[in-house]
């Protein structure tokens, strides 16, 4: 009697193969994600089933191309298929909600914008000179592309809240901010990080530094939280200068965006603002060195592609730092993606 298994057996090659057409339609995963925010369809789940024939009522979708996306979607482990072409959320689908704690709604809708797919079709263009296809895409620079397409600014901007209300409650865990008199956020958004550190420590004073068109989104947030006395917003171009008397300067995922030349102009400018003895307190990723499964080497080609700027490793801060005259650099690991880097 045989005791060999009558399961197949995959080569290397097989697997290599099976791996690379994974590789190879990612952008169909994207595409699926992209219509399952768009059309809120966790949101319209919520607890409980729903046949894709509601769902396409609800959309004012086709009910047999909406199946076939859900499909394709729980097969991806979002959303599970409990009877034909009945649906209920997991957590994966759960945490797509636009209405839940912790949600990914709006990282997921920026993320798998279409915008992106018709940036990263001029991928080429990138490799080949180095510069960020969005100018090849569309003609100017992402971040004058914002303001030019208010409702993709909004898309953009709602997705760095949402990734700063994950990040924020770890580096406040990590990493302690009290003996700070000023705390100047240089970039700083909506001022999710700003107003959440102002909240923990009530003595600090805080300075929320942006372009004007995105400041008017984070008055209402510093007024909603009885913050107006102590946080102000101030607008300006960090290429040129930043708000002076600062004893902390805090950027969450701004360094990241430049290239060496303009991340120095804007640490230069800071140090040249700071009081005495102040420090710069980057939330960045840190680059893992060799073949380690690293988001931030993925995130480093949405730099090279929009804004023009690259992911770093602990070397290239350090060296950063070094060359604007910072002389104490050290990095504290936090529970999410970003490390907190403190240089004074």
């Amino acid at each position: 009697m045989s005791t060999a298994s009558n399961a197949p057996t995959s080569s290397p090659e097989a697997a290599a193969a099976q791996q690379l057409m994974q590789l190879s339609t990612g952008y169909i995963a994207s595409t699926v994600i992209f219509l399952a925010v768009k059309l809120r369809l966790p949101d319209r789940i919520e607890s409980g089933n729903r046949t894709a024939a509601a769902l396409a009522r609800a959309t004012g979708t086709n009910e047999e191309a909406l199946y076939r996306v859900l499909r394709t979607l729980a097969s991806l482990g979002v959303f599970e298929e409990t009877a034909p072409r009945e649906f209920a959320n997991n957590v994966a689908s759960s945490m797509l909600r636009s209405n839940t704690p912790g949600s990914f709604y709006d990282m997921a809708l920026w993320m798998s914008d279409p915008m992106h797919f018709q940036v990263y079709a001029n991928a080429l263009y990138s490799v080949q000179t180095g510069k960020p296809a969005i100018e090849k895409t569309f003609g100017v620079p992402v971040f004058e592309y914002f303001p030019k397409n208010p409702e993709e600014s909004e898309v953009f901007n709602n997705a760095m809240t949402a990734f700063s209300a994950v990040v924020i409650p770890a580096v406040l865990e990590a990493y302690d901010f009290s003996g700070i008199g000023t705390l100047i956020d240089i970039a700083g958004g909506h001022g999710l990080v700003l107003t959440s550190i102002l909240q923990k420590y009530p003595a600090m004073q805080g300075v929320l530094f942006d372009l004007e068109h995105v400041l008017a989104g984070a008055r209402p947030r510093i007024d909603s939280l009885g913050l107006s006395n102590r946080c102000r917003t101030e607008s300006g171009d960090f290429f040129k200068a930043v708000p002076a008397g600062g004893d902390a300067y805090i950027m969450k995922h701004i360094i990241h965006d430049w290239d060496d030349e303009r991340a120095l102009a804007i640490l230069g400018n800071i140090r040249t603002a700071m009081n005495p003895g102040g420090r710069v307190i980057l939330l960045e990723a840190i680059v893992l060195p060799g073949n380690q499964p690293d988001f931030g080497k993925i995130i480093d080609l949405e730099m090279l592609l929009m804004p023009g700027g690259r992911e770093r490793t602990e070397a290239e801060f350090r060296d950063l730092f070094a060359r604007v005259g910072f002389k104490q650099v050290r990095i504290i690991p936090t529970q999410s993606p970003l490390s907190v880097i403190e240089a004074k």
